[in-house]
């Protein structure tokens, strides 16, 4: 596999995850907001990795679950990416 493709691959992984948690996140803010949760919500904007925490006191627990593999998965695309 030459340093191109390489290099395709892991931009694409970077660029894939980066969506999918931002999708995640939103998903979890709107249902905190759906909840009536404003506060939660609110924090987890300011500060994003509150997120999973909140999602999962308050029920939604795939939520947070998806959202903790897809910051994990970022940061390993990131490190395999320098």
């Amino acid at each position: 596999m030459s340093d191109q493709s390489l290099n395709l691959i892991v931009t694409s992984a970077v660029i894939v995850t980066f969506a999918a948690l931002v999708t995640v996140h939103v998903a979890t803010l709107f249902g905190l907001t759906k909840q009536r949760q404003f506060v939660p919500a609110l924090g987890s904007l300011v500060f994003p990795p509150l997120a999973p925490y909140c999602a999962f006191v308050r029920g939604m627990r795939v939520r947070a679950t998806i959202w903790v593999a897809m910051a994990v998965l970022y940061v390993a695309a990131v490190l395999l990416g320098r």
